[in-house]
């Protein structure tokens, strides 16, 4: 529909507009301001009657900010609002409708000095406190326009600085998702606005760059009023460079969306007259606390989510890297893993790096071509290794690392030039290996090929996708005015030849890889379906990543490394698998090389999964201890079933042997709570005590499953 909310027509030279849009479970109100352009003037809960917005629109953000070069800031200064163009956009008309289970509003703005148009485009599932926002622009000038930087995500009007605190969460290789949080006032200082009659120029901004995305930090955050009140979470959807500020407005707090821009990654594009660009997308979760604004990010990540089987069946992964083969595989040392990783009940066996490795002096920078190692395969090669998995009953899967083409490779000279990644006309390497720049029809049909043998003539039905180089700013190919469009441009191309690989092998599972969790993405675990979490290889740090990694990625899609040791004790053991249980468990270790009581020790904790796993596929994570820390000596996750159990994993890596745990959604119920993991009594006592759970773990390290399940 187009209109206002009395159903008139509005243009550019029309009175005030107001109008709401949202549906039960999220509203949103807008008006125009004297001058024309529109605000985001409240985003809440139906029925809250707390002030969670400006109300005047004098005192909220125009609904897009933008730069270009010629048409630059209004101010000096890191923040991106401001904007010379924030004020120029003036409102045009909107349309609403619901398209399946999502509510969709499109607003349109107009420059008329420069002819630029801005589609606002907002969806939001129903049902669920999440916006979802991107911008389209469209230059109806006569003359080109070099952007510079675009808004995902406008909100201002938050309460002051002075209430909220800001978490946000590190992201490093071996050390993911360690959120921690801090005052925001301590970031924006109170310069006494009154007395300056002037918005401070200080923001709290956030950034991630080069083709690891969440390499440094998850693309998040999130706001808490610090009374316990209302919580705002945030992603940025962006496969490539993305940015987030905080900063003070009108005696309120502003939160801006971004993905690259010129200032932190070069990017620019050049929008001829008729062209049009779409920044990536940016996401806004409301809840009542964190627990409850990541719940419903977590649903609204499975509503965005390219749908496939595998989000429900859950299958036991085993990958014989992690702690075991490390990229040297043989048939030899793969057919007796292979045997024990179907009794242990694996469903997919994936053979990592390595299979295609025939070359003395390594691999690394020799990989392109993807053909298996008759050396490390003699006799069937690897379609009979592939034919033992299927054997024994389990579905085969490869690693590949499509994006690259080493130096040596033959691929680096039978490919154009134009097919890699290249500045000022030259070809880029980074580690002794060249990126392939999925925009060129040459790149894509190489990988094409690659897949469809591998997949289709081989019968693989898993590929772990990895990813272990950075190329920063990006690239600069024909067309590209900037690095950064370059970069963003082959992230988004990647990510549409792997739609139409999954289209083209739709029983096909994709695990997401780059060095562990470093594209950790909204946009690309939109379309794969698995992501890793974490190359680590200590036990005892693990811990700490499983219990966040759900802040990053659904559990049905968190892939959390079990790697049992024949020279581990049993309790090293039960603690090593107990840690993957409310994610993705993917085993590994010599499984091949243990006592047959060990081997049982693997097949209890993977029956404890297949009882929960079809839980854990609509469950929604919380934290009964709170976001857990690196070197915490007791960390808890939650599943929450919605209308059914909740389960809780408990840690212990030191401290006192006891801990009682709050659980506020059960709190004065009669609760059942069943040890699910380990099986043995002796590893510890979890007993309900009517407003939280009292765990007992008496030896260290030590790790518990409990299901709680409320009596009727």
């Amino acid at each position: 529909m187009t209109g206002t909310a009395d159903g008139t027509t509005q243009g550019p030279d029309s009175p005030r507009v107001a109008f709401t849009w949202g549906h039960s479970s999220l509203e949103a109100e807008f008006a125009t301001t004297a001058d024309g352009t529109l605000r985001l003037v409240r985003l809440t809960l139906p029925g809250d009657v707390r002030d969670l917005g400006p109300g005047d629109p004098e005192s909220a953000l125009p609904l897009v900010e933008l730069t270009a070069l010629g048409h630059g800031s209004g101010w000096s200064g890191p923040r991106f609002t401001g904007t010379a163009f924030g004020t120029r956009l003036r409102y045009r008309d909107h349309r609403s409708g619901r398209r399946a289970d999502w509510e969709w509003l499109t607003v349109e703005l107009h420059d008329p000095g420069s002819g630029l148009t801005a589609f606002v485009e907002l969806t939001s599932p129903v049902g669920l406190p999440v916006l979802r926002s991107r911008v389209r622009l469209r230059n109806a000038g006569a003359q080109p326009l070099v952007v510079q930087s675009v808004s995902s995500l406008l909100l201002g009007g938050l309460p002051s600085p002075d209430d909220l605190d800001v978490h946000r969460a590190r992201n490093d290789w071996l050390a993911e998702c360690r959120w921690y949080a801090e005052p925001l006032r301590d970031t924006v200082a109170d310069i006494s606005v009154d007395a300056h009659q002037h918005d401070s120029r200080a923001a709290l901004v956030l950034a991630g760059r080069g083709s690891w995305p969440t390499d440094g930090h998850l693309p998040m955050g999130a706001l808490t009023q610090r009374d316990g009140g209302r919580t705002w979470l945030w992603q940025t959807e962006s496969p490539a460079g993305w940015r987030w500020d905080l900063g003070e407005h009108a005696h309120g707090t502003y939160l801006a969306l971004n993905g690259p821009t010129d200032a932190e990654h070069q990017w620019r594009v050049r929008l001829a007259p008729g062209a049009e660009l779409t920044t990536v997308p940016g996401a806004l979760a409301l809840g009542a606390g964190f627990d409850e604004a990541m719940g419903a990010l977590t649903s609204y990540r499975r509503a965005a989510r390219r749908p496939h089987p595998d989000h429900t069946t859950l299958p036991v992964v085993f990958n014989d890297y992690m702690n075991t083969l490390m990229g040297d595989p043989t048939t030899e040392k793969l057919l007796p893993l292979i045997d024990a990783a179907a009794e242990a009940g694996a469903e997919y066996f994936c053979i990592d790096s390595g299979w295609y490795d025939d070359d003395t002096r390594g691999w690394w920078d020799s990989v392109g071509e993807w053909l298996a190692s008759p050396r490390r395969f003699p006799g069937g090669g690897i379609v009979a290794v592939l034919d033992r998995i299927r054997e024994r009953g389990m579905v085969p899967g490869l690693w590949l690392e499509p994006e690259v083409v080493g130096v040596r490779s033959p691929v680096a000279s039978a490919l154009p030039p134009e097919a890699f990644f290249q500045r000022d006309g030259v070809r880029l390497a980074e580690q002794g290996r060249h990126q392939l720049d999925l925009r060129h029809p040459a790149a894509r049909a190489h990988l094409d090929k690659t897949v469809d043998r591998i997949v289709g003539d081989w019968g693989v039905g898993y590929l772990k996708l990895d990813y272990n180089i950075v190329i920063e700013p990006g690239t600069c190919a024909a067309g590209d005015i900037a690095p950064g469009a370059g970069l963003l441009g082959h992230a988004q191309a990647y990510l549409d030849w792997l739609s139409d690989v999954l289209d083209r092998h739709p029983g096909l599972v994709v695990e997401n890889c780059a060095s562990g969790g470093m594209r950790m993405d909204g946009a690309t675990l939109a379309v794969a379906q698995l992501q890793s979490t974490s190359d680590q290889q200590d036990p005892l740090r693990y811990p700490a990543i499983a219990a966040a990694a759900p802040t990053a990625v659904p559990p049905e899609q968190g892939a959390v490394w079990a790697y049992p040791q024949p020279g581990f004790d049993d309790d090293l053991i039960t603690f090593t698998l107990g840690g993957a249980l409310l994610g993705r468990i993917h085993l590994s270790g010599h499984l091949d090389r243990m006592s047959a009581h060990q081997l049982e020790l693997v097949r209890d904790a993977v029956g404890a999964y297949r009882t929960i796993r079809e839980d854990l596929a609509r469950a929604l994570p919380f934290w009964p201890l709170g976001l857990p820390g690196w070197t915490d000596e007791w960390l808890a996750l939650g599943m929450r079933v919605p209308g059914g159990s909740s389960y809780v994993s408990v840690w212990r890596r030191g401290g006192a042997s006891e801990l009682h745990l709050p659980l506020e959604h059960l709190a004065g119920r009669e609760v059942r709570a069943d040890i699910l993991h380990p099986s043995a009594a002796v590893a510890g006592a979890a007993v309900w005590e009517g407003d939280g759970l009292r765990v007992s773990l008496p030896r260290t390290p030590a790790v518990v499953l409990v299901r709680l399940t409320p009596e009727v």
